[in-house]
Parts: structure tokens; C-alpha cells; sequence
């Protein structure tokens, strides 16, 4: 009679578990533009500001053999290391906006990038970006903005006369995509707060340097 008792009340508990769960689970964010509303091809909201800040890692690689006169390592026996090139591992930092319009969108953003291994010491700078929207979740984009770096992680000169404690300014530009599906949480680019993943690759200067990053991106 216990174990009958023992029984029912588990079969309860396993039926009303659920149903519970289910009465006070919030509802999913309606992102869908409102009758008369501009929207976005996949029926999102068409508008809106998204601030962000971000986090990635990567590497880069500079050319050292044309353009800019970027310093230049040693030897052992003090001679200069003919066709060296500069590069390191880094973390960087990011912060901006996105204002979409309709399937595309436009923005600007501000770094910081610390050296972390390598030549490289500090990187920071300022680009616009702007690109079509994938549904409400993703980003595919085009960037270009100024960036200026500083070389101080190793005892160098140039061959032309290059100084490794000054920044070496020049123009970046790249190419890069942000998903975030909302399936899994990663609400889209004029939805509620959430997570994005971003991929990009730039280069600097007359295509001087070679810099792929992975990171991620939360807007609010």
C-alpha cells in the first residue's frame, strides 16, 4: 500500500513539474514588426540604435618590406634581420553602435588591442562599418577606419631610420560576419540584450599586415 502511494505521488509530481514550469516560464521576446511597421525582409523590426562591446583574440602579421618604415630586430651579432616581420598574439577590446535600416546597416566602433605575445605592443583605433543583415541575428560587413600601433616589444631599429617607441599610424580596413541565432538565445540586432559571435580579418596600410580575430560581442 506504500509503495502504491509512493507510486501516484511521483506520477503527480512528474505531471505537475512540467506544467509548472511551463505557467511561469516568461515569454519569448516578440521581435516582429507591428502591422504598418517598417520591417526587415525577414519580418523583424526595420530600425533601430544597438550599442555593443566586445572581446576578441587573434594574430597578427606585418610586411615589412614596403610602405610604411616599421622597425626592424637585430641579430645576435647587432646586423639587421633582413626581411623581418613583425607580429604577435593579441586581445582586443571593442566598443560602438549599429543603426540598422531595413536589410542593411551602418556604424562605427573604437579599439584597443594589447600585444599579448610577440612585436606587437599596442594597437587602437577607429572604424565605420556598414553591411547587410542576415535575418535579425546576423552581420555580414565591410570596415574601414585608421589604426595606429606601437612596436615596443622588442629592442629594434629601422633600416630607414624607424623608431620602435613611436605609433605607426596607417588606414585598416577588412571584411567580417556576426551570428547570433535566436533559437539559442542570441537575440538579434533590434531585439532585446544578447550575444553575438563575430569572425573578421583586417589588413593595415598598403595591405601590410595580415590579421584574422574570433571573439564575441553583446549588445544592449
Amino acid at each position: 500500500m506504500r509503495k502504491l502511494s509512493l507510486a501516484v505521488a511521483l506520477a503527480a509530481a512528474t505531471i505537475a513539474v512540467p506544467a509548472f514550469a511551463q505557467d511561469t516560464t516568461m515569454p519569448a521576446p516578440d521581435n516582429s514588426a507591428q502591422p504598418g511597421e517598417a520591417a526587415a525582409p525577414d519580418g523583424s523590426k526595420a530600425f533601430g540604435i544597438e550599442p555593443y562591446v566586445g572581446i576578441m583574440g587573434g594574430w597578427e602579421q606585418f610586411d615589412n618590406e614596403s610602405g610604411h618604415r616599421l622597425p626592424q630586430a637585430l641579430n645576435a651579432d647587432g646586423s639587421l634581420r633582413r626581411h623581418y616581420k613583425p607580429a604577435g598574439a593579441l586581445v582586443q577590446g571593442v566598443v560602438g553602435v549599429n543603426i540598422p535600416l531595413g536589410p542593411i546597416f551602418v556604424g562605427a566602433e573604437g579599439n584597443v588591442i594589447k600585444g599579448v605575445d610577440g612585436n606587437i605592443d599596442w594597437e587602437y583605433g577607429a572604424a565605420g562599418r556598414a553591411g547587410f543583415r542576415a535575418g535579425d541575428s546576423g552581420l555580414f560587413y565591410a570596415k574601414a577606419g585608421y589604426q595606429w600601433v606601437n612596436f615596443d616589444h622588442f629592442s629594434a631599429r629601422s633600416t630607414r631610420g624607424g623608431d620602435t617607441g613611436r605609433d605607426y599610424g596607417a588606414v585598416t580596413y577588412g571584411i567580417g560576419a556576426e551570428v547570433g541565432p535566436q533559437d539559442i538565445g542570441l537575440k538579434g540586432i533590434t531585439g532585446n540584450a544578447g550575444f553575438r559571435i563575430r569572425a573578421e580579418v583586417n589588413t593595415w596600410g598598403k595591405a601590410q599586415s595580415l590579421r584574422p580575430m574570433l571573439g564575441i560581442i553583446t549588445h544592449f
